[in-house]
């Protein structure tokens, strides 16, 4: 099966959806299928040899975060070309309600379309507004994915429509065999605390975790805070709080994928202290694969990945003190640690890859087996829609010339 994914955020600062797009592709090239994915990235970025660059993004602030994406009419035609060439049996976008690759996809392409719903909000302008440059492009949606029930709510409140759910996934095994750094390693009396996250997005939590230092170091006085990821004015406000016990934080800056395996691995607690905007919650997922006992804020999608609290502690959200009380009750009790672990081992077994591939395939297989029952021909990936007056936005006209013009 040819398979084509747009994702729609840059590989410059890879982050949730990004890391699922890598994985979900080769996880798929592993089974034996030819996949390309078209992204955002900068010429200088390194990116896989399945991936083809649609250009340099910009930053745009997005729920809590910043995105980087790219749009307009040189993006549709990279897009359009990119379609031409790889004649998909299945094209998969990531997030086709946000101004990006994906949108611009959702618009030029035919055939089997399958879309993956990421984002979890209460209430989104951005997705308003976006609603009606994409509200009969969504009708073309063979099938929809959601990855979360909170990613399942926002699409059907925002956009309409229904969507199955299947989660992120994880390669647990890489997590769980990763080997331990005796640099993060705790002791009984100097225990790890590990924290990953984009340091400046308030919504990560840092400053939570700032907070709670004095009350895990009231009884750990030894306690060691390891804060992983990038932002340096995210690190001078968490040394700021935690003001005279500013030397329990260890900042290790950016980390690769191997380093983030062996600090999950190594650490006696991992920390989410996400204050809202999340639909999953991968890092748990991952922390619980690598052995640490998870403690996180009492989310909506955090509480269903820790099995409500069965594979979790739970603290309120936006409550440092529920948090530094939840931190010392689990490096005080050691057999309650052991068996929050112990039932997070067997828990996550449902968001590996072996899984979740297969649930996606089933999606694939459903939607080409729909259109072969209708009898319908194999349309031209990259052919553009013949649409209706006012349907395709002028950027699309646009990317017609630009792609004859070469």
């Amino acid at each position: 099966m040819r398979v084509g994914i747009v994702c729609p955020y840059s590989f410059d600062a890879p982050g949730g959806v990004q890391f699922h797009v890598r994985d979900l592709a080769e996880a798929l090239m592993a089974r034996g299928h030819e996949v390309s994915v078209l992204a955002p990235a900068d010429d200088d970025t390194p990116i896989p040899d399945y991936v083809t660059s649609a250009g340099k993004a910009v930053p745009v602030p997005y729920n809590g975060s910043v995105a980087r994406l790219t749009f307009g009419p040189r993006t549709a035609a990279r897009v359009r070309r990119w379609l031409a060439a790889g004649e998909f049996d299945v094209l998969h976008l990531h997030e086709p309600a946000t101004p990006s690759l994906s949108m611009l996809a959702l618009w030029l392409a035919q055939g089997p379309i399958v879309a993956t719903f990421h984002s979890s909000v209460v209430r989104s302008r951005a997705l308003q507004a976006a609603y009606p440059l994409v509200r009969q492009s969504l009708e073309k949606l063979s099938a929809r994915i959601a990855v979360s029930e909170d990613a399942r709510r926002t699409l059907t409140e925002h956009l309409g429509g229904d969507a199955v759910v299947i989660p992120n996934g994880v390669y647990v095994d890489a997590f769980e065999d990763a080997p331990t750094d005796p640099r993060w390693t705790g002791t009984p009396e100097a225990p790890t605390v590990a924290f990953l996250g984009r340091l400046d997005e308030p919504r990560k939590g840092l400053q939570i975790l700032a907070q709670a230092v004095p009350t895990i170091l009231e009884r750990f006085p030894g306690a060691r805070i390891l804060v992983a990821g990038r932002g340096e004015q995210g690190r001078e406000d968490a040394v700021a709080a935690v003001g005279p016990h500013a030397s329990a934080l260890e900042f290790l800056g950016g980390i690769s994928d191997e380093e983030k395996a062996a600090l999950l691995s190594s650490a006696d607690v991992y920390v989410a202290p996400q204050t809202g905007g999340e639909s999953f919650g991968i890092v748990l997922v991952e922390a619980m694969s690598a052995g640490s006992c998870v403690v996180a804020s009492d989310l909506g999608a955090f509480r269903r990945v820790l099995d409500d609290g069965r594979a979790g502690v739970l603290f309120p959200v936006e409550d440092p003190q529920g948090l530094g009380r939840a931190v010392v009750a689990v490096l005080e009790d050691t057999d309650r640690r052991a068996a929050l672990v112990a039932h997070a081992h067997e828990w996550v077994r449902q968001y590996d890859w072996s899984t979740v591939t297969g649930q996606v395939l089933a999606v694939y297989d459903m939607v080409l087996a729909a259109r072969a029952a209708a009898g319908r021909v194999h349309e031209d990936p990259g052919a553009l829609h013949d649409g209706r007056p006012g349907l395709w936005p002028r950027l699309v006209g646009d990317a017609r010339r630009e792609g004859g013009a070469r």
